[in-house]
């Protein structure tokens, strides 16, 4: 798979609410796909899931999904259900680290959040991907 874009997304779910990969795989199966959209899921604790394989394309990013791998963190909302940029110190590293790891296969991928996408209309992952990530190194120093 050629991959040009590493997309951070939200689950779009209240802030401290629990959530996993099962949940989101239910979720998605609910909108009549076959499973999970995103590659990698990160938990609140920091735990990273892996949902599709690296192989597979994913179903993140419509229009942009065989050249891209998906991550989502869980949250995104705030308690009353407004975009807020959630992420525990946890998440943010586990993210960070999962970049790290698929930079070194992707060297040349671009990191951007869903909402850096051309007529995506949501505030998706609720912070500044493209910005907070621009520098990131090829590899982990």
């Amino acid at each position: 798979m050629n991959v040009k874009y590493l997309v951070i997304h939200c689950s779009a779910t209240k802030e401290n609410q629990e959530f996993d990969i099962s949940d989101i795989d239910r979720w998605h199966k609910a909108l009549g796909w076959r499973k999970v959209g995103y590659h990698f899921v990160v938990k609140l604790d920091g735990i990273v899931q892996n949902g599709r394989s690296l192989n597979e394309i994913g179903s993140h990013v419509k229009g942009h999904n065989r050249h891209s791998i998906g991550i989502c963190y869980i949250g995104g909302l705030d308690k009353n259900g407004n975009p807020k940029d959630t992420r525990t110190s946890k998440q943010k590293q586990s993210i960070l680290d999962t970049l790290y790891m698929l930079r070194e296969k992707y060297p040349k991928a671009i990191i951007q959040g869903h909402r850096d996408f051309a007529g995506v209309a949501k505030a998706c992952p609720c912070f500044n991907a493209k910005s907070e990530y621009k520098e990131l190194p090829k590899k982990k120093l």
